[in-house]
């Protein structure tokens, strides 16, 4: 299988949050999306990581992806080791993507950076030939993507360049609301969260507008970069 885009999150809802106005945008363009979880989110104070699984298949099927899947890393705990790297190594030689989107490389849940340098160690180990790894009983070849761009979590970090998600903000906040355990729903029983208030999505949309601001658009994604980013045109950048 090749994707032209593999979006990871370490907790199912992480990439709704911060980059599904994104990959919306690139999907409309025909490009192929893929999405890999690292955990099931098992630790979050509402629901359950059986319920976490079917919400982030609703979320997956609205947003158009053409595969998602779940490495069901020990959440909270998972380690940086040789273990953890290979299997992500695996899915990123399966599925073949030219770019990668990833955990923001700081933010308040130490899970997020933590999984951050975890996938962008593993998208230069895959690039190396004697690292031998196989899928489904078959010999795998090395694949390292172009690049890999980090989305913006909680941290309101400086983002290197911003996406125009604005035709896609709407259609955003459904898919986060396809987790219905993890946010507003009156009829909940659970404890309150910081996520689950009635305001939060408002929040949401809110951050993708201050985003979206500087680089003129009305809402945007954040992104980092750790290489230097080249153009090709001066006419391209907005």
């Amino acid at each position: 299988m090749n994707v032209d885009i593999l979006a990871i999150g370490v907790h199912p809802d992480d990439i709704e949050l911060s980059c599904s106005g994104t990959l919306l945008q690139h999907i409309a363009l025909g490009y192929k999306v893929a999405l890999l979880d690292l955990t099931c989110g098992e630790l979050g104070t509402r629901g359950s990581a059986e319920l976490r699984l079917e919400e982030a298949a609703v979320a997956s099927k609205m947003l158009g992806a053409v595969v998602r899947g779940n490495l069901e890393f020990e959440d909270g705990f998972f380690e940086h080791n040789q273990e953890n790297l290979i299997k992500i190594i695996e899915m990123i030689r399966f599925l073949k993507p030219k770019i990668i989107l990833a955990n923001a490389v700081s933010d308040r849940h130490p899970d997020h950076g933590r999984a951050a340098k975890l996938v962008s160690d593993a998208c230069f180990l895959s690039g190396l030939v004697k690292i031998e790894t196989e899928l489904y009983d078959e010999p795998q070849q090395p694949w390292r993507p172009d690049v890999v761009y980090h989305y913006i979590q909680d941290h309101n970090l400086k983002p290197d360049f911003v996406v125009d998600i604005s035709p896609f903000m709407n259609q955003k906040l459904e898919i986060i609301q396809a987790y219905k355990s993890q946010f507003f729903d009156p009829e909940s029983k659970e404890p309150e969260t910081p996520i689950s208030s009635k305001d939060f999505l408002e929040f949401i949309k809110s951050k993708n507008r201050t985003y979206g601001r500087p680089a003129g658009f009305e809402f945007g994604e954040g992104f980092t970069v750790a290489r230097t980013i080249g153009v090709h045109s001066l006419f391209n950048i907005k």
